[in-house]
Parts: structure tokens; C-alpha cells; sequence
């Protein structure tokens, strides 16, 4: 039943949390958006319609039910808002903060052509620093302890929400993870002005606290085998991630070219100093990018995090190079209106082709050239096509590659040759169960689906606990026949 408080979206307009001016967030790494205050929330969860086929909830990857916490938002009852949003999203002050909102839910409210969106995520995220504030998040908790013991490779999104689920099922954890802190990408990937790292941080210590155990700076391969982890575990999930850079052919490229840099490398860089670390490919000056006519080529998120983290690192210049416009980006709208604002120029339709060097070899240029779209290609895009005679030069010191990820080499990485590989090189599952070709291993997140977002990483995990859940389950009861009628057998 819709209450007073609903239904303002034709009274009261569209407000996002207050922003730092471009000039004061170049300065720094910190969060851009302030937090709305309870007034502020309340007033914009009111603007919700309360419509009847919430498209907001059905283009989530989560299913989140929207419109009941942005209700209860409206009408104060913050407690009951945080326990709704957080029954089907594991982390929500992370994806109210990093989600591309205006993709998925904001993007298709339903009020949105004409009214403009209902504002989700700035929602979201203030209900879950309200249930910090207020002590009402908690660590899992289980009714009671499961003998079992499930290892996971991947401290990243995927693997750490399997995990929470998990434990509170009982089940004992171990988490290993490549890295020197919990979090993947979320820590090494994503820039502190989108993700402030003491927000991952505040969640480790509650799985932490839960019960969970990390294994870190833990190589599968090399420190422990593979065999060794299944062989310790009653059932193993995968949720790796995909890591490794695409590349891009340019004519004039040499293998040895140090000024071509994979976005991972460069933002893995930032976010290490940021955290206090000393990184040796910064400080010889690879990845430093302060006075230098920065180039990144590429139109995702991880386009976006790379601009961005250039202009705060002092470059001389920051363009981006896209081959599409600006209405097929595929990233974000409103990172590349954050982006422009902070003195990024893009450069739309318009294809890199090569490599232009100074007198001593050095790079110093991307050769470019002008694109039109054509027809739509196999997936439903239109598709660039160079424009004779268009070329021209852009200046630049350095080239970041932000082309999307691919995995690596599997299943080699674990030595395990039973590990099956799809067609793109993603490790191949059975997604009625989501187990593996080995059987007790199960795999979720970018190293099944491909480089994704946080949010489809958080949703694997979920159901791939719930998956594991269910196998352990039926093993236990199997194996609890086989006893009663072992006895029954020997006339006990």
C-alpha cells in the first residue's frame, strides 16, 4: 500500500548528494559525493512511484528490492531499510558507491523520461553508513557450526560474498588471495575517489570477526598446490578474477616501448602509494605520470578510473581516445561527465593507429584517425569505420591501454589439466550448479563470466553459495545412508 510520503517525483525534483568542486577533488583521492543527511534521503526515496513492475529491481543483477527500502527510507524506519537491502546485496555500501546506477537501476526507472530517476545508489549507500553508525551491521553469525571447511581462491568481490553467505551457514573458511590485502580490485583496481579503501577494510574485519581466515600473498602453484587445497577442503570455489591486459597492434610498437602501460599496472600502482606502500615502477618514474601528455585508449569504468587518476597525479595533459561516440560508451555517463569536469578531453570516434617517436626514439605521439559509425555489427552496435585522409597526432608521453581483461592462462595457472576452459579461455561450469569439470570445485565472478562488474561478481558468489551449500548438503546426507545402512548391513 503506498503511504503519503510516496509518489513526489512530480513535486519535488531529482537531487544527487553534494559534490566536490572539480578544481578541490584534482587535489586528492577522497570520495567526491558527500552522504545525504536523513532529510536529504528521505526526501529523495519519496520521489519512488511505487510502481507495479519495479524496473529498477529487475535490471539489478542482485534483484534488490528497491522500492521497499527507498518506502521505508521515506518514512524513516532506517533499521528495517538497511536489513531489507542487505537480505539480497552483500556489501550495499560498496555498490551504492561504485555501481553504474545510471545503466541499471536509474537508468531504467520507470519516471525517469520526463521526471528524471529516482536517486538509488546515493540511497543506498546512506543506508548502510546509518546501519554502521547505529551498530546494526554485524559479523556472520551462524545458528551453529558445520564441520565442513570450504576453501576459496579470490579475496575480490565474488569470493568474498560466497564467503560471508558461507559462514553463516556454519561452514568453516579459508580464503585465499595472491595479494597483501583483502579486497581485489576493490582495493587495487578501483581509485580512492570512487571507493575509499577504509570502506573494504571495514568489511574485512567483519568477516574477520565472523570467523573467516585469509591465506595472503598466497601463489596457487607455487606456495601451495591446488591438489593440496582440494585435498584440505571438503569443496574449493575459484573466483580468481581476470587480470590479464588486452592489447592493442600499433604500428611502430616494439615489445621494449616502456611508455606503453596496462591500466591495471597504473591504477595497481596509485592505489599501492595511496596505501602508504613504496612502488619502484613509480618512484623510477614508469608510472609516474606528473608533467607528461597522458593518453589512455579505451571508453569503460576502467577508462574512466585511469583519466581521472592522471589529472589528480598532475599530468600536463589527459585525453581519451574512444573509437565510438559518446552515447555508445560503454562506460558510465556520469564518470565521464566527473571526468570532464576535472579536465579530461575526450577524443570521440576516433581510432588509434600508431606510434609517433621523437628524434631519439622515444614515443611521444598516437597517430589517429577519424571513425563514422556504420552498420550494426553481430552485437546490435554500429560499427566504426575509418575516415579516409583523417589523421592526425596526438602528444603523448605516455599510453595507458585500458582495453578490458582477459583470463589467464588456464588451467595451467593451477596446474590442474582437469580444470575445462570455455571458448574465451574462462573456466568452463556447469551453471545449473555452478561446479566445475572437478568435481567438489566450483568457480564464480569475472574468471567464468569474463571482466564484469562489482555487483554481477557480488551476485556469483551468492549463488555460488548457495550452490555449495546445497552439494555439501546432499554429500553429508549420502554419506549418512551409506553409515545406517552399512550398519543395518553388519546387523547393528
Amino acid at each position: 500500500m503506498t503511504t503519503k510520503a510516496m509518489l513526489q517525483f512530480v513535486s519535488r525534483d531529482k537531487e544527487m548528494p553534494a559534490k566536490r568542486g572539480a578544481e578541490a577533488r584534482r587535489q586528492d583521492f577522497r570520495e567526491i559525493y558527500d552522504d545525504f543527511n536523513d532529510e536529504k534521503a528521505a526526501a529523495q526515496a519519496g520521489r519512488c512511484s511505487q510502481c507495479g513492475v519495479p524496473f529498477c529491481q529487475t535490471h539489478c543483477p542482485l534483484q534488490n528490492n528497491i522500492p521497499d527500502w527507498l518506502m521505508l527510507t521515506a518514512e524513516g524506519r532506517m533499521q528495517e531499510a538497511y536489513e531489507i537491502s542487505a537480505a539480497t546485496n552483500t556489501f550495499p555500501e560498496i555498490c551504492g558507491r561504485i555501481c553504474p546506477q545510471d545503466r541499471l537501476c536509474e537508468g531504467n526507472c520507470v519516471i525517469e523520461k520526463g521526471f528524471e530517476s529516482v536517486t538509488i545508489g546515493a540511497v543506498e549507500r546512506h543506508i548502510t553508513e546509518t546501519a554502521f553508525e547505529n551498530g546494526w551491521v554485524k559479523p556472520p553469525q551462524p545458528m551453529s557450526e558445520r564441520g565442513e571447511s570450504i576453501g576459496i581462491i579470490g579475496a575480490g568481490p565474488a569470493g568474498l560474498s560466497a564467503a560471508e553467505q558461507l559462514r553463516r551457514q556454519g561452514y568453516q573458511i579459508t580464503i585465499y588471495d595472491r595479494y597483501d590485502r583483502v579486497g581485489g580490485l576493490l582495493i587495487y583496481g578501483i581509485p580512492g575517489f570512487k571507493l575509499e579503501k577504509e570502506v573494504v577494510a571495514r568489511r574485512e574485519a567483519l568477516l574477520r570477526e565472523g570467523g573467516i581466515e585469509f591465506v595472503l600473498n598466497c601463489h596457487i602453484g607455487s606456495d601451495i598446490s591446488f591438489d593440496e587445497i582440494k585435498k584440505k577442503h571438503d569443496a574449493v570455489l575459484i573466483a580468481t578474477g581476470v587480470y590479464k591486459a588486452r592489447q592493442i597492434d600499433l604500428a611502430g610498437q616494439t615489445e621494449t616501448d616502456d611508455q606503453m602501460v596496462a591500466a591495471l599496472d597504473f591504477l595497481t600502482a596509485s592505489n599501492r602509494r595511496g596505501l602508504g606502500d613504496t612502488v619502484a615502477e613509480y618512484e623510477s618514474g614508469q608510472l609516474n605520470v606528473k608533467g607528461k601528455n597522458i593518453v589512455v585508449i579505451g571508453g569503460g569504468d576502467t577508462a574512466m578510473d585511469c583519466v581521472r587518476t592522471a589529472i589528480r597525479q598532475d599530468a600536463k595533459s589527459v585525453s581519451c581516445v574512444y573509437r565510438r561516440d559518446r552515447a555508445n560508451m560503454p562506460g558510465s555517463a556520469r564518470e565521464v561527465m566527473n571526468a570532464e569536469e576535472e579536465g579530461v578531453a575526450f577524443e570521440w570516434l576516433s581510432q588509434p593507429t600508431g606510434l609517433s617517436r621523437d628524434k631519439n626514439g622515444k614515443v611521444n605521439g598516437v597517430i589517429c584517425q577519424r571513425s563514422r559509425l556504420g552498420a550494426a555489427d553481430a552485437s546490435g552496435r554500429q560499427r566504426p569505420e575509418p575516415i579516409t585522409d583523417s589523421e592526425y597526432t596526438l602528444d603523448a608521453d605516455m599510453v595507458i591501454m585500458a582495453l578490458g581483461f582477459d583470463p589467464e592462462d588456464m588451467p595451467n595457472m593451477f596446474h590442474e589439466p582437469r580444470l575445462k576452459v570455455s571458448r574465451w579461455g574462462t573456466i568452463g561450469i556447469d551453471w545449473r550448479s555452478m561446479m566445475t569439470s572437478v568435481d567438489g570445485v566450483f568457480a564464480a565472478g569475472d574468471i567464468v563470466r569474463g571482466a564484469s562488474l562489482v555487483v554481477w561478481g557480488i551476485r556469483d558468489g551468492r549463488d555460488a553459495a548457495t550452490h555449495i551449500d546445497e552439494w555439501l548438503t546432499r554429500q553429508a546426507a549420502e554419506k549418512a545412508d551409506a553409515s545406517i545402512q552399512q550398519a543395518q548391513h553388519a546387523g547393528i
